[in-house]
């Protein structure tokens, strides 16, 4: 799947999921992806907006893309390690 040129390897849905949730599902999408990987994550949860740039901050990944529409949140995750 391409988004906005880019071309998604994996998405996870983790709307109507909470903290930690999110990360976690994250964490072990990125985990079993190879680098150079990006990872489509959609969430509900309001507490996304700042764990997962602050997780991928932490862990050494490029949070390449955020959006927010419709009460979802868009993260466009890429691995780098």
């Amino acid at each position: 799947m391409k988004k906005d040129g880019h071309k998604i390897d994996q998405v996870i849905d983790c709307r109507k999921l909470s903290c930690p949730l999110p990360v976690l599902k994250v964490k072990n999408a990125i985990n079993q992806m190879e680098i150079g990987m990006i990872l489509e994550m959609i969430a509900t949860d309001p507490g996304s907006v700042k764990d997962i740039p602050a997780w991928v901050k932490q862990t050494g990944q490029e949070l390449m893309e955020t959006a927010h529409e419709d009460g979802h949140f868009m993260f466009l995750i890429k691995k780098l390690r």
